[in-house]
Parts: C-alpha cells; structure tokens; sequence
C-alpha cells in the first residue's frame, strides 16, 4: 500500500486468508494488505465481491490474489494453498476464517446440517493448515479465527456451533505445542459479537447480545482485523497456544 504514514510491520511477509470476500475475512485481508504483506484469500460462492476486494487493492499497490475454493473440500484447500504459494513466491501467514453458523434446537438439527458446520469449522481448517505447514518456516503464524461461544453459549440452539469452535480452540492449544519448536506459533482469536451482514448490530438477536456486553455494543471488523495484524507481526513471537477474546467483555 502507498500510505506513508502506516507502519509496514508486514513488508514482506505472504498471507493466506480463507474465506475473505467479505465481512471479517475482507477486513482482514484489507489490514495485512495495508501492513505490506502480500496476500491471498479464498472465496466459495461470492466472485463478485472477492475480484472487487482483489482488485481494489491491487490497485492501491498491494499485492492480493483472489482464489476459489471450498473451505469444506479438502482437495480444493489444498489446491488454494499450492496457488497462494505460487502466486506470492511462499508463505508466511494463515488465517483460517471461513467458517459458517446456523441453529437450531438439537431434536430439530439435521445430520446434513451437522456436517456441513464441522466439515468447513473444523475439517476445512485442518486440511487448510495441513496443507500449509509445509511451507512455513521459523516466524511463521497460523492463526484460526474461533468464537466465543466456545465458552459461552448464552441462548438456545447455536450448541453445534459451540462445539465447532470449541474444536478450534482445541486444534489451537495442540498445535502450538506441536509446531513451537519449529518457531511457527498458533493462536485462535475468540470474536463476540462483530457487526457484519451476516450478523447485524440491531435486531431480535442482537437485543438479546448487547446487555451481555461490558462496552455496551457490537464489535467492528476492523477490530478483529487489528487482533490478526498484531499475532501476525514479529511483536507476537512469544505468543502461542492463546486464545485472544476480541469480545466487548462477552465472557467477563
């Protein structure tokens, strides 16, 4: 990027982000793009929105690269992965951000359901930082983006949700373990409530999330986005294994 007054904590540095054309994904693409790092980011059903990210930022100086793929199909993260390699000449980052949310009470939840949030929650960002770790060397960063609801579930129905996330959580923890004595580290960022389009600031579900908040409202994108640039720049070297609750107070 061409602004001068922003520190590049990342010149340099090449990142995958997956499930990035919009909402928290695009913002986190926006920030370690602005950071200086070259970036790649995949999208399953939305091209529109991923080629206008894509070339919105490449027109503002930024190396990004917009790749197709399904989070829950593991040969197609693979292939993402081998193309964002391609693309940036290696790889540094992964954010794992795609994932999906739905509820329903557990009599009503349907077994097709079910393995579609844990086939992208959780199978997708094994496959996706299966595929990676190979390319990664020391001061490399894995970071998974969970939920909150891993530890708290303060309404009816979102229990597969919790449990997809509380897998990432758990994903995190052993994996950091795994991969610190290669100098890669691995941390999941935890969001409450963050305004998306997806999951509006106002409405039935947010009247019933704002009381639970210290602050008292919804989160931005950007907010999640600073958490990511912040595990992915050199300052974070020795952090790994944590969960960062980027919450308003949600779990206090």
């Amino acid at each position: 990027m061409t602004d001068t007054t922003h520190t590049l904590a990342l010149a340099g540095r090449r990142a995958l982000v997956t499930g990035a054309s919009r909402g928290i994904g695009a913002e986190i693409v926006r920030r370690l793009a602005a950071d200086g790092a070259a970036v790649a980011f995949t999208y399953n059903s939305s091209p529109e929105p991923a080629e206008e990210l894509a070339a919105t930022l490449t027109a503002a100086g930024a190396k990004v690269v917009a790749i197709q793929a399904d989070a829950a199909d593991a040969q197609a993260v693979a292939a993402a992965v081998d193309t964002a390699v391609a693309e940036l000449g290696g790889l540094d980052i992964l954010v794992n951000n795609a994932g999906v949310a739905s509820g329903a009470l557990i009599e009503d939840f349907d077994l097709e359901e079910f393995d579609r949030i844990v086939n992208i929650n959780v199978r997708g960002v094994f496959a996706t930082t299966k595929a990676a770790v190979p390319h990664l060397g020391a001061g490399g960063r894995i970071i998974n983006i969970g939920s909150v609801n891993a530890e708290r579930v303060p309404v009816p129905a979102f229990s597969v949700y919790a449990l997809s996330k509380a897998a990432v959580a758990g994903f995190t923890k052993g994996l950091a373990r795994e991969l610190g004595p290669r100098g890669i580290t691995v941390n999941n960022i935890q969001p409450g409530p963050i305004a998306t389009d997806m999951n509006p600031a106002e409405g039935p579900l947010a009247d019933q999330m704002t009381p639970l908040l210290a602050v008292g409202h919804y989160g931005q994108t950007s907010d999640v986005a600073g958490a990511v640039a912040f595990l992915a720049s050199p300052e974070s070297g020795y952090i790994t294994g944590i969960a960062l609750n980027v919450d308003g107070g949600f779990l206090i």
